[in-house]
């Protein structure tokens, strides 16, 4: 398992319990006291590191490339998936997946972003990147949602819409922007999860909903912090920097008033127990969904759309 370099402490502590426990079995020593002393240590340092992590270290955590990703969520937190292809314009594009399943008995469109785990996956998802038909694809299914009035989940996971020529020439900004309106018109309940990165246009593009949620270690910014550092200073490497400047993760965002809650993670981060974290995100969707589902159509339209005109801080 890759190990993230904050985390380099830890790994020592237990190299050396390794040790003490090879140790023990070749000369018969009993080192428990000693074995359990750093067992202990590596515990309470474990837990302090990550109740205290900064920003950057964050990143690390939602860029893991073993990160549970959209189809790991949606095979624990739903039943009866039924993934729905293409955009009806020709294109099926496989960085966006959707279709229809149940959450805890509840019909729900789930549509989400999806990254891959190795290259050949990578490729086939283009790490994450949607392009415009892909957009096109998930308004499709969120309009298909609305006529059989069934709410619809969304989680993203993406470093941003793909910026090459080929995005640009069919009109990414386009795409998203449609997406950006006629998400707001959506007369069902919608409710996002960001489950890793959520950057930029990328995101937003799946995340006007009624409801907004935040895995304890993902991230959700305007830009990424390698691209904000690039900009402000001309230099990439004052990207640890910029992510503090750009309160990205869930208790400055909630602050905020820019997402509505934190997801907890395992300790460690998602990639250690794809159950447990997906048990959280699925009873935060289900909570959700009961509550949302009491509201008049009308109701719901004019809270979103208050969620969103208030959206923006300003800081003394």
């Amino acid at each position: 398992m890759a190990v993230m370099d904050f985390e380099k402490p830890i790994l020592e502590i237990q190299e050396k319990i390794e040790e003490l426990k090879k140790l023990s079995m070749e000369s018969g020593m009993d080192l428990n006291k000693e074995i359990e002393t750093f067992e202990q240590q590596a515990q309470d340092y474990r837990k302090d590191l990550y109740e205290n992590l900064r920003p950057a270290q964050k990143l690390q955590i939602a860029r893991h490339p073993e990160r549970p990703n959209f189809m790991d969520y949606v095979k624990r937190i739903s039943e009866d998936f039924v993934e729905l292809h293409g955009d009806r314009e020709g294109m099926d594009d496989r960085a966006i997946i959707g279709g229809l399943a149940r959450v805890d008995g509840m019909p729900v469109m789930i549509i989400g972003t999806m990254k891959g785990k190795s290259t050949k996956e990578n490729l086939e998802y283009n790490f994450g990147m949607p392009q415009p038909q892909g957009y096109r694809k998930a308004l499709r299914l969120f309009k298909h949602a609305a006529k059989f009035n069934i709410p619809v989940v969304t989680l993203i996971d993406t470093p941003g819409a793909y910026p090459g020529i080929s995005a640009e020439e069919t009109n990414q900004g386009g795409a998203i922007a449609v997406n950006l309106r006629d998400m707001g018109k959506l007369k069902v309940p919608v409710i996002a999860v960001i489950t890793g990165e959520g950057c930029s246009g990328g995101a937003l593009g799946l995340a006007v909903a009624d409801k907004v949620f935040l895995l304890e270690h993902a991230y959700y910014t305007v830009i990424s912090p390698e691209g904000c550092a690039s900009i402000l200073w001309r230099d990439a490497s004052k990207a640890n920097e910029a992510a503090e400047a750009l309160k990205i993760t869930a208790k400055d965002l909630i602050k905020l008033n820019i997402v509505d809650g934190e997801i907890k993670e395992p300790l460690g981060g998602a990639h250690l127990d794809y159950d447990k974290v997906s048990g959280n995100i699925k009873k935060e969707i289900v909570k959700a969904l009961k509550e949302l589902s009491k509201l008049p159509a009308e109701e719901l339209l004019e809270l979103r759309y208050q969620k969103f005109r208030k959206l923006g801080a300003f800081l003394e």
